[in-house]
């Protein structure tokens, strides 16, 4: 049939399973306003993933951290990581593959029970980008959360703590409620 119109209630093959096609490479299929797509079965290719993605932790205390003076939170212990875009041994930074919009949360508890000033900031290329911190006391958990882009080639993103105890001062320690850097491409 050429530039008309079918008109059926269902659609099989003539043996009764296989594979149907519709339309071929470089035609479009439209799919008008107040349709409802019905899906029993598995569907795949629509949407997209949250991936690049990962989460990673302390795998110990970090400590002897310098008052006042921004230093690099080390998180050594992959939780996970999809696409292996997580450094967790040399540069303890996520350089995504994929370019995009990402959400970012990274957390810190210290092993202190002053109350001082603290200071979270994720960085992308070595400068501020996300930030986050606050006056904290008894082991609290300052995090920071946002949403960064990354070029998919070059971007990449770390952890800084910077704080105001007056002298060194330590992370508290490994495991995930204790201190978690992570990123996850956003659907666009």
């Amino acid at each position: 049939m050429a530039d008309g119109t079918l008109k059926v209630g269902t659609i099989t093959t003539s043996s009764g399973s296989g594979t149907i096609t519709l339309g071929q490479s470089g035609e479009t299929i439209t799919v008008p306003s107040g349709v409802t797509f019905t899906n029993s079965g598995t569907a795949t290719g629509f949407g997209g993933t949250n991936t690049p993605a990962f989460s990673a932790t302390q795998s110990g205390a970090q400590g002897s951290i310098a008052t006042n003076t921004w230093t690099k939170l080390q998180f050594a212990t992959e939780i996970f990581d999809t696409d292996n875009c997580y450094d967790p041994t040399t540069n303890y930074r996520f350089t995504p593959t994929t370019a995009g919009k990402y959400f970012f949360h990274a957390g810190i508890v210290f092993n202190d029970t002053s109350d001082f000033e603290i200071s979270l900031n994720i960085r992308k290329n070595g400068s501020g980008e996300l930030n986050g911190g606050g006056y904290f006391s008894f082991y609290n958990f300052v995090h920071v959360n946002g949403i960064a882009e990354a070029n998919g080639s070059s971007d990449y993103f770390e952890v800084y703590l910077r704080h105001q105890k007056g002298s060194n001062a330590s992370t508290y320690g490994a495991g995930k409620e204790l201190g978690l850097f992570q990123a996850y491409k956003i659907i666009e």
